[in-house]
């Protein structure tokens, strides 16, 4: 018996290795997205253009509008918002450095034609959706903006692949409607917004596809579970 749970917590923690990999694969697609300068992700856009007006950066704002979301979660789940939630936190300020931490790493990344500036983007949507997968894969936790769209979808009875995409889009306007107000422009937001927003979740699906036997092998205790 003491074996058993000794294994199911070494899946466990395995999983947690497994997402934390992933949310810094996540995040290096981030920010190779936003380096290939043609916009970024949606979810990445709002703190983005707040970065762009404010001498905070990138991953500086994502921790910001990441506790802004968990708060909205509190008051839309209320008394449904378990403990568990409150992991999105520490996990949220860690995605926030490793934001920073990857625009270091590829503070040498200019990319000067629109090519290259398409190639990089295209790259960076392989990694992010890599990185995405590999978080489905781990099982154990999501970041505040896709808790925060499950949270709407189980409250209010909604499909969470269109809500993803409402939201996906608000965030969108709303840097937008930022960059106009405070750059007199359209600043961050390009046609790489909308490419990532379409690719993504398509890449994602494939590595999951493709990869499908990994899982087993991974966790082969969950996988023989009743």
């Amino acid at each position: 018996m003491i074996f058993i749970r000794s294994i199911i917590t070494m899946e466990k923690q395995k999983r947690y290795i497994i997402f934390f990999i992933g949310l810094f694969i996540n995040s290096f697609g981030v920010a190779l997205v936003t380096k290939a300068s043609l916009g970024t992700s949606p979810i990445s856009s709002l703190p983005y253009v707040l970065s762009l007006n404010f001498p905070l950066t990138l991953g500086n704002f994502t921790i910001f509008f990441s506790l802004f979301l968990i708060l909205l979660q509190l008051l839309i789940l209320k008394k449904n918002f378990k403990p568990e939630h409150m992991l999105q936190i520490p996990i949220s300020i860690l995605f926030g450095y490793f934001i920073d931490f990857s625009m270091i790493l590829l503070e040498f990344v200019h990319p000067d034609t629109y090519l290259l500036k398409v190639l990089y983007l295209l790259i960076g949507c392989i990694i992010l959706g890599f990185g995405v997968y590999t978080e489905v894969l781990a099982d154990v936790a999501m970041l505040p903006g896709e808790s925060f769209v499950r949270a709407i979808t189980v409250t209010y009875d909604r499909e969470f692949g269109i809500t993803k995409i409402i939201f996906d889009v608000s965030m969108t306007v709303c840097a937008a409607v930022l960059s106009f107000l405070f750059s007199h422009g359209l600043y961050g937001i390009r046609e790489g917004t909308i490419i990532a927003a379409l690719l993504v979740g398509f890449i994602a699906r494939l590595f999951g596809k493709f990869l499908s036997f990994l899982e087993p092998i991974l966790f082969p205790i969950s996988s023989t579970a009743p």
